[in-house]
């Protein structure tokens, strides 16, 4: 019997009002594990300008927290699904060398993957729609909509944070499919059965297709296990675009699921402290943010690093559920120039205005 459609157990369906994720979420960096990490970082600096793909365990080494970092895989996988680190002190460190310590911490989960249609295997988060006109809605400000990224693990380090708001709002994708099974299991089914997907258009066309080739589930079983992929954005894109007409029950199912995902009675919001690192079980987390008040200034600005991780020691994801296939990135991989996930250079790009035209 299918999983789908009952009601699904386990450490990660919890509801958000009934967390405590200061206890249950929160690791506070100790002053040897600060010190550990400052060694690596010196280390790293040592061997002169590295690249981003060649950061890794053997040019940041670490110890104990390398331990941490690659037992969080387990603790995503088979516990809530988040982990905040919390202590850096974001005052010691440039914004480039809080990006190699992000980099550092973060090649210990796994692969990093390609991101967008510059080839950046690190985003920033943040509000340059005034740059660049046809941004993501991650490079966008606002608050943002709940849903899923393409990735196993996604992380995300705080360098700025918004003069107010701009909280990360996250749920549990397993709850939200125990409220659609219970309410809405006419809806749920058409959401298993999935939804066409659309990219942003700049993503599109230096891809494979603009759309995706089949329908999407946003819950997959595959090996008993239920995968979830709520990726509402592309699936609003699509419906908005006209091009693949949506049926009534489909529009329905991607409203309600938006809906539920977004409710009160499921979600947790988390305050972003500058230096906190956030890390999300993708498969089976959703997440957004609230709306904020941003500074004009572009330096100033609220501003997330965000990576996102393929997990080796992880069951491969469900095939029917890659939007972003592997020759997507790489397509995507070939635009990359180097070092061009340093805040430093992004800004400079940025304020050029050559970041957005450097593929054309």
């Amino acid at each position: 019997m299918s999983k789908i459609g009952t009601q699904l157990e386990g450490a990660g369906v919890w509801k958000g009002p009934a967390i405590d994720w200061m206890k249950e979420g929160l690791h506070i960096l100790s002053d040897s594990e600060l010190r550990e990490i400052d060694r690596a970082l010196k280390h790293l600096l040592s061997l002169g300008e590295v690249d981003f793909p060649d950061i890794t365990p053997e040019t940041f080494p670490l110890d104990k927290v390398g331990d941490l970092m690659r037992e969080l895989t387990v603790r995503l996988r088979y516990g809530r699904g988040f982990l905040m680190l919390r202590g850096l002190p974001r005052e010691k460190y440039s914004d480039d060398d809080m990006t190699r310590i992000y980099f550092g911490l973060g090649s210990y989960i796994g692969k990093p993957m390609t991101q967008s249609y510059l080839g950046d295997i690190l985003g920033h988060v943040m509000d340059v729609s005034d740059y660049e006109p046809k941004s993501r809605g991650y490079r966008k400000g606002g608050g943002q909509l709940m849903h899923t990224d393409s990735c196993d693990i996604i992380g995300l380090m705080c360098l700025k944070s918004a003069i107010s708001g701009g909280e990360s709002r996250i749920a549990s994708a397993l709850a939200v499919h125990n409220v659609m099974a219970e309410q809405y299991p006419e809806l749920l089914e058409t959401l298993a059965n999935g939804l066409y997907l659309k990219r942003a258009d700049e993503d599109g066309r230096r891809a494979t297709r603009t759309f995706s080739k089949d329908r999407v589930p946003f819950f997959y079983e595959q090996n008993d296990e239920v995968t979830c992929y709520l990726p509402t954005g592309y699936a609003r894109l699509a419906e908005k675009s006209g091009q693949i007409p949506f049926t009534e029950q489909e529009s329905q199912a991607l409203y309600r699921v938006r809906k539920v995902a977004a409710s009160p009675e499921l979600y947790l919001d988390m305050g972003f402290k500058e230096g906190d690192i956030q890390f999300l079980n993708n498969r089976m987390m959703v997440h957004g943010r609230t709306d904020y008040q941003d500074a004009p200034e572009l330096e100033n600005r609220r501003h997330l690093l965000r990576l996102w991780f393929e997990v080796p020691t992880w069951p491969a994801m469900p095939e029917p559920q890659i939007f972003h296939t592997a020759e997507d990135r790489a397509m995507w991989s070939q635009y990359r120039q180097p070092l061009i996930e340093l805040p430093s250079v992004h800004y400079k790009k940025l304020i050029e205005g050559s970041l957005a035209q450097m593929v054309d």
